[in-house]
């Protein structure tokens, strides 16, 4: 099995999302000892924001493009080819004012392309993406799973990934980090456990 691991915090070895897409990821390769990982780092090694360079870029024939539009073509065509490749994702997607972080959106857009992740039908879109499994790391300081506050992240990116086909999905949250020492080691002990639990059972 292919599983694609994606970070996007900024905080570095202070991340609690990190932290725990790496048990995530450490626990099902446990678990599955033959499972392939390829890791992609956006905050460390950026994806660019999509643009109308990156539109020009794609609709431009390979023999016409700039040295611009050349790596703009292959940075979409790379990102695109690790997430089709991929049985199974990772991602780990704090919040940040709300929604995900920046990072994270660019990537999204990179992978969520008509065409190839989905398709307009006459009977309405249509994901392409069936059959792959996606856990999601959802980190905040706060408390806003299944509030209003939440929309724009976790709620956001089930939608997002449900547009493409992916209906298996899971969540390890770890909420209420930035209310004090304890509620922080609470919430992460939790989601340990939950991932303990998850892959046991698998």
């Amino acid at each position: 099995m292919k599983l694609l691991h994606i970070d996007s915090s900024i905080l570095g070895d202070n991340s609690a999302s990190r932290q725990l897409s790496r048990e995530v990821v450490d626990a099902w390769k446990a678990a599955e000892p033959g499972i392939t990982v390829t890791y992609r780092d956006l905050a460390a090694d950026a994806i660019s924001h999509f643009s109308a360079q990156t539109l020009i870029a794609a609709g431009t024939s390979a023999e016409l493009r700039d040295a611009a539009q050349q790596h703009e073509a292959e940075l979409s065509a790379t990102t695109m080819a690790e997430f089709q490749a991929a049985d199974a994702v990772v991602i780990a997607a704090p919040m940040y004012n709300f929604s995900v972080p920046t990072q994270l959106k660019a990537w999204i857009d990179r992978i969520a392309v008509a065409g190839q992740t989905f398709r307009y039908t006459e009977a309405g879109p249509e994901g392409l993406c069936g059959g792959k499994k996606l856990v999601i790391v959802s980190t905040a300081g706060g408390l806003h799973a299944g509030q209003p506050s939440g929309v724009g992240h976790e709620d956001y990116l089930k939608l997002l990934f449900g547009f493409i086909g992916i209906t298996d999905i899971e969540f390890v949250r770890a909420e209420g980090l930035a209310y004090g020492d304890d509620m922080r080691t609470k919430a992460m002990s939790e989601a340990t456990l939950q991932i303990g639990q998850q892959f046991a059972a698998a």
